[in-house]
């Protein structure tokens, strides 16, 4: 299920979201031309857990610790990591940053918007690490602040329609309760049947990051609005 828009409408524009997004293509592309090497970026500015809870010092002395838990929300893997994650920001994003908006001034607002994400996506990472606190395999992407937003965006608007493509079905609406209660089952479906410190998807980063949405949206502001659900 991939979604493609909420056909939500925003008063403010969202220059938050599009600078994070801004900011993550930015980021993939210096790792790209870095002349360290994608992967030694990777290293140097993921979050490793065994360098942050797991008490293990880094041999090297190259990778920057608890601050990977910043650098790894912008860094991504390859270019459909990167998509995906944008992706959703794109779809997600401007309608949690305007909630929060609409609580406040602009400029608070958006204040409260990156305290979101950026605590979004540190509950994320730090969730995974602390399931994994002997793995030194770099964790990244923007996919556990993210996971917050989408979160957030079924406390506030759990009725609003999503314009999905589905396998085998085409282009269709649903309700958002389903789009992102079925993301969210199988996040947790594939959490609990896999191993965090293996590598590969970091399941466990995106159920901490939406449940953090999802408790903090509210004390930070955010305000429910009727959906357009006809």
């Amino acid at each position: 299920m991939i979604p493609l828009s909420d056909n939500h409408p925003t008063h403010h524009t969202p220059w938050l979201t599009y600078g994070i997004l801004a900011a993550c293509v930015l980021v993939f592309g210096l790792q790209v031309l870095s002349p360290l090497g994608f992967g030694t970026v990777v290293q140097l500015y993921g979050l490793i857990p065994a360098y942050t809870v797991g008490g293990m010092a880094d041999p090297d002395g190259l990778n920057v610790g608890w601050w990977g838990v910043l650098g790894s929300m912008f860094l991504h893997g390859d270019v459909a990591h990167l998509a995906g994650n944008m992706l959703f920001l794109y779809v997600f994003g401007d309608n949690i940053e305007n909630a929060l908006i609409r609580s406040a001034e602009p400029m608070a607002g958006r204040l409260r918007f990156a305290l979101f994400y950026g605590l979004g996506g540190a509950v994320a990472a730090l969730g995974h690490a602390l399931l994994s606190p002997a793995s030194t395999v770099p964790m990244i992407g923007a996919s556990g602040a993210i996971s917050a937003v989408l979160g957030a965006y079924l406390v506030l608007y759990p009725k609003q329609p999503i314009t999905v493509a589905l396998p085998y079905v085409g282009i269709t609406e649903l309700p958002a309760w389903a789009v992102l209660g079925s993301w969210f089952g199988y996040q947790l479906l594939h959490g609990v049947a896999t191993d965090p410190s293996g590598g590969g998807i970091a399941f466990w980063a995106h159920i901490f990051g939406f449940v953090a949405g999802i408790v903090l949206i509210y004390p930070l502001g955010g305000r429910r609005r009727p959906a357009l659900w006809r």
